[in-house]
């Protein structure tokens, strides 16, 4: 039996967290993907017109946010997953569980279903995700809804990858 609740960072946690490797429970899935689509609308797109929001469940079992900002000079531009993984990052945390991802083209409207699309991460983030987790133990889950998702390891979305302890000295 899990527990979500909001912290006093605003932030939800689930307690006890889901073990690096498990089954994310359906509660908790439906909990992050809620998440992501409540701040689907602070997304800012205004060149792609393509909206995504991320919410990034870590070790702690707290689930932090994220969503697209776009720059005119687009290199500048961060994903939702990024800005999510990067948020959980400056308050410490260290390792991913799992990720859920929203949106579509035109999707800012959380409500609009028809606009959503399984928001694949793309291979920038794919690395970053890589850096804070197993890939062979985090999900990633793609939704169009609470309930119409698909999901994945890292290890399949990113196969033969590049890690931290490619770098470490023998």
């Amino acid at each position: 039996m899990y527990s979500i609740e909001l912290t006093d960072e605003k932030l939800l946690r689930v307690t006890p967290p889901p073990a690096e490797g498990a089954e994310v429970p359906e509660e908790v899935k439906a909990a992050m993907i809620r998440q992501a689509m409540d701040i689907l609308k602070n997304s800012y797109a205004p060149y792609s017109h393509y909206n995504v929001a991320a919410a990034v469940l870590m070790s702690s079992g707290r689930i932090y946010t994220g969503v697209n900002v776009e720059s005119a000079l687009l290199t500048n531009t961060i994903c939702a997953e990024r800005n999510a993984i990067f948020h959980a990052a400056a308050q410490g945390e260290r390792r991913i569980i799992a990720i859920a991802i929203v949106g579509g083209p035109n999707s800012a409207d959380p409500d609009d279903l028809a606009k959503h699309d399984y928001c694949t991460p793309c291979g920038v983030c794919r690395q970053v995700m890589r850096d804070f987790a197993r890939p062979d133990r985090m999900t990633v889950i793609c939704a169009k809804s609470e309930t119409d998702y698909r999901e994945w390891t890292l290890e399949q979305l990113l196969p033969e990858s590049f890690g931290p302890e490619d770098l470490e000295e023998d």
